[in-house]
């Protein structure tokens, strides 16, 4: 069955937000997301540290961003484990009951994952998509984000594209 449902809301780190500026991709977050929120560090590394680089100008302008400040008891011991955006993202989404954090890397997602904080990343969210009806393929984005130096395993490219019927 086709997963349809609006889901509440994600919270991103940098890397997915840029992944999905390059594929021109971005506007599928608040078509699958009812809230999308960034952290005030991750919205910093990608628009100012970033600056210039690929996806700044384009998270930029998005205007449905919820950019948020993080006060979060949990922040420190986070920190500690992943780099100080994703520490914040995993906060946020732990702040927000029942939202889910986007991440790709992998060791952040394990940290995610033993906080109890559901987390879905770039190919997921593709399929997602793909899912929903919003995309007609997404080996081509695939593609386009390996083009451009994004590293995705092959063996999770593959199970992805065969969960959506784009290879046997």
């Amino acid at each position: 069955m086709p997963d349809t449902q609006h889901r509440q809301t994600i919270v991103g780190d940098s890397g997915p937000l840029i992944a999905l500026a390059i594929i021109g991709q971005l506007e599928l977050l608040p078509r699958l997301y009812r809230r999308v929120i960034i952290p005030q560090t991750v919205w910093h590394e990608i628009t100012v540290q970033g600056a210039g680089l690929p996806g700044a100008l384009e998270v930029s302008r998005i205007t449905w961003l919820d950019i948020q400040r993080v006060e979060s008891q949990q922040l420190q011991s986070l920190a500690i484990l992943v780099d100080r955006g994703e520490a914040e993202a995993i906060a946020l989404a732990m702040d927000n009951p029942g939202s889910t954090v986007l991440l790709d890397d992998a060791q952040a997602r394990r940290v995610a994952e033993r906080f109890g904080v559901d987390r879905i990343g770039t190919l997921g969210i593709l399929r997602r998509a793909k899912n929903a009806g919003l995309l007609r393929a997404i080996k081509p984005y695939v593609e386009q984000l390996q083009t451009n130096g994004i590293f995705m395993r092959q063996s999770l490219i593959d199970a992805v594209l065969r969960d959506v019927g784009e290879i046997a």
